[in-house]
């Protein structure tokens, strides 16, 4: 039986934009062969953080993916982070895979434990927050994605087949 993987990306939100890196990210994912994963994708969600949310907890139900990976533009990083909690008010959900493991012999890829405090952080709290009301066992992360360049591009795209492969 293959992995179902949720995969989700952003659309631009500011004029200088021409794109969102994490959806430019998603487009060189989306045309990998990964023959024992079901990949499902939901790219250019709209940067609100309530219609992103719905967007993505309707797939969850549709889909009941095994593994949820959101992502999101990170202009000012230079390498890819995963998220290692998001938080709502003094309420903190963190996600239950082990990040220190998954990030083992990535060389682009470091743990964060600030998920920017604008819509990434709320879709990834939102989506933690479902999984354990809801009882799920699906595993969920959330990367930060710096602007791909022709210099980062391959590494950033390795690491990420890397963690996609690792996370199940």
């Amino acid at each position: 039986m293959k992995i179902k993987v949720l995969l989700t990306s952003f659309d631009i939100w500011k004029p200088h934009h021409k794109s969102n890196s994490s959806d430019d990210l998603l487009s060189l994912i989306f045309v990998q062969n990964l023959t024992n994963y079901s990949l499902s994708f939901l790219r250019k969600l709209p940067v609100d953080t309530q219609i992103a949310t719905e967007i993505v907890i309707d797939k969850i139900e549709e889909i009941k993916p095994d593994v949820i990976v959101c992502c999101g533009m990170a202009e000012k990083r230079k390498i890819l982070t995963i998220e290692s909690q998001a938080s709502c008010g003094e309420v903190v959900m963190k996600t239950s895979i082990d990040l220190a493991e998954l990030v083992l012999g990535l060389d682009v890829t470091e743990i964060s434990n600030d998920a920017g405090k604008f819509v990434c952080e709320y879709l990834y709290y939102s989506v933690l927050k479902y999984l354990d009301m809801r009882c799920y066992q699906s595993k969920c992360i959330f990367v930060h994605v710096p602007v791909l360049t022709e210099n980062n591009r391959d590494k950033i795209v390795g690491d990420f087949m890397k963690i996609l492969l690792s996370i199940v």
